[in-house]
């Protein structure tokens, strides 16, 4: 009898969670203020983000995301050569709302990482270089923010699940 409810416990689970889309690139970088270089996988480290980059450390903004439907609405603009981790972001999804995902929401990349977001937008202190060049920039707007709740390690193309 407890496996059964169990069982149904987990069903109810899996039926809530919507796999939402996929990583189509990680990014980092050792300093501040300049594209993220793009890597092929990367270790989420709990509480702290990912291993390496230079925006971890035991803070609310750990993990960045922005979707490649909104770098792709900057190309449009007039910036045909921008590529993932251009605006600084550690994660660019595809197939994925971002910019309405709650803050509190959970977020697993691949089997084991656990993220929860805890800021959408960002204030834009000083203008960017695509700022400056097309009179927009779509992070300050359109990305989000995360802490990592378990750690793990992470691919390009990994799916990626809202719960």
């Amino acid at each position: 009898m407890e496996t059964s409810l169990i069982e149904n416990e987990i069903l109810q689970k899996r039926q809530e969670e919507k796999i939402s889309g996929r990583v189509v690139a990680i990014s980092i970088s050792k300093k501040k203020g300049i594209p993220k270089t793009n890597v092929p996988s990367a270790k989420l480290i709990e509480n702290h983000g990912i291993e390496g980059d230079i925006h971890a450390g035991n803070w609310h903004r750990q993990v960045s995301f922005l979707a490649v439907e909104s770098i792709d609405k900057m190309r449009k603009a007039g910036l045909p050569k921008l590529r993932p981790g251009a605006f600084a972001e550690n994660i660019t999804t595809e197939f994925i709302d971002i910019p309405h995902i709650q803050i509190g929401s959970k977020i697993r990349i691949g089997k084991d990482a656990v993220l929860e977001i805890t800021q959408i937008g960002k204030e834009c202190h000083t203008k960017c270089a695509i700022f400056v060049k097309v009179g927009n920039c779509v992070m300050p707007t359109e990305g989000i923010f995360a802490k990592v709740i378990t750690g793990g390690q992470i691919f390009v193309d990994d799916p990626i699940t809202i719960f």
